[in-house]
């Protein structure tokens, strides 16, 4: 099987996380060599044209007894790390399989999934919301690997910086409920869990298969409690949850949907579910901003008000 020495980097791809500083420059500038020694050493052939993320490129290749599969680089971090710890941990239960890896490169070589059907593309949203639960189900039930983050040093970090980010909001309201997120997480952070967790399981990061209808993709995985998991599937697809006409109700219909599937004790899953939003607002204010996202605080907004 003849390969390529080189493979090709989208431009757009190369200037758009080139923008991250130097040392993305560095490693995408060096791609195209890498890339083509990984298709090289494990017999891959190119079938098909590139897409990329904001920090990944996939290319769908043919293994050499023609199985397909895809190729996809990340620069090699601690969250590429640790999703490779996650995958090979579920070993393709609930979300796509690692056939490889590369740690030089940071790429991993995955079974391949049809990225043209997304969960996004389901309507209901009741049946996409079970997807997910299901799905989160069977992730999270695996304990946590060593080599991970923990949830416990990320709800440390949280509460320190919580003060600074009250002080930089300019709505006293978003400012109480930025405290009340981080009450939350004082409650709990003395049990923060020890299953394996996704992170990021939303919509678009559930894709059908031939070997299970659905399969998790790009996990960013931490040893936790399962409710700091629950977010963005909460969040995710938001324009449904406000086209339903009751906001509130759309939130709490999935938050107890999901919890009821996961078995969560749901005082505990809305209070880490909150640690999410403390979460996004630190990131927001780091960021610049002095207001949070509408739909943050819609959400805990519906969870602070949540009886029970």
């Amino acid at each position: 099987m003849s390969t390529p020495s080189r493979i090709e980097v989208p431009e757009a791809f190369a200037i758009a996380y080139g923008a991250n500083g130097s040392s993305a420059q560095a490693w995408t500038a060096e791609l195209p060599r890498l890339g083509g020694d990984v298709l090289g050493r494990w017999r891959l052939r190119l079938d098909g044209p590139a897409a990329h993320g904001m920090a990944s490129l996939v290319l769908p290749v043919a293994q050499a007894n023609g199985t397909p599969a895809v190729l996809k680089f990340q620069q090699p971090r601690e969250e590429t790390a640790g999703a490779v710890i996650g995958l090979r941990a579920w070993k393709g239960n609930g979300a796509v399989r690692l056939l490889d890896y590369d740690e030089e490169s940071g790429t991993q070589l995955l079974e391949r999934l049809d990225a043209t059907r997304p969960l996004s593309t389901i309507d209901d949203d009741q049946t996409a919301t079970q997807v997910l639960a299901e799905l989160l189900a069977r992730l999270t039930s695996a304990p946590a690997p060593e080599g991970l983050r923990h949830l416990s040093d990320i709800a440390a970090a949280m509460l320190d910086q919580a003060p600074q980010a009250v002080a930089a909001l300019r709505d006293p309201a978003e400012q109480q409920l930025v405290r009340s997120c981080a009450s939350a997480v004082a409650e709990l952070i003395g049990e923060p869990g020890d299953r394996l967790l996704h992170w990021d399981l939303h919509h678009d990061n559930v894709l059908a298969g031939e070997r299970e209808p659905w399969l998790a993709i790009d996990p960013e995985p931490l040893a936790g409690d399962p409710g700091f998991d629950l977010w963005p599937a909460l969040d995710g697809r938001w324009d449904t949850v406000v086209a339903s006409g009751d906001v509130t109700r759309a939130v709490l219909r999935r938050f107890d949907q999901l919890t009821e599937v996961l078995g969560l004790d749901r005082r505990r899953a809305a209070g880490w579910t909150l640690g999410r939003v403390l979460q996004n607002a630190l990131w927001d204010v780091e960021d610049g901003r002095a207001t949070l996202d509408p739909a943050q605080v819609a959400l805990a907004t519906a969870l602070l008000g949540r009886p029970g």
